[in-house]
């Protein structure tokens, strides 16, 4: 997949480029951190998203998953993400 764009689908974060609020930045400043930290500690799957290959700007959208866990869950877990719904929830 070198050089496509990925968006990891079973997870809304908060926005850092458009932030809605200051919270909101921190919080999606925390959640890339934290994103970045997980995916660099080893290999992991990119396994598809529930019947759909891309969204609308062309990304990919896939699970990240390390031993049968999705990545993303361990930031929902950690209170920096939401599990995705189907729709952008505010975070203000």
């Amino acid at each position: 997949m070198a050089g496509e764009k990925i968006r990891v689908a079973d997870i809304d974060t908060p926005e850092i480029s458009e932030p809605k609020c200051t919270s909101e930045k921190t919080l999606g400043e925390r959640a890339t951190a934290r994103l970045t930290q997980l995916v660099n500690a080893g290999p992991f799957e990119l396994r598809a998203w529930q019947n759909r290959d891309e969204d609308k700007y062309g990304r990919k959208l896939r699970v990240l998953v390390r031993n049968g866990r999705s990545l993303g869950d361990i930031l929902v877990a950690e209170g920096l993400a939401r599990t995705w719904s189907g729709r952008r929830e505010p975070w203000c």
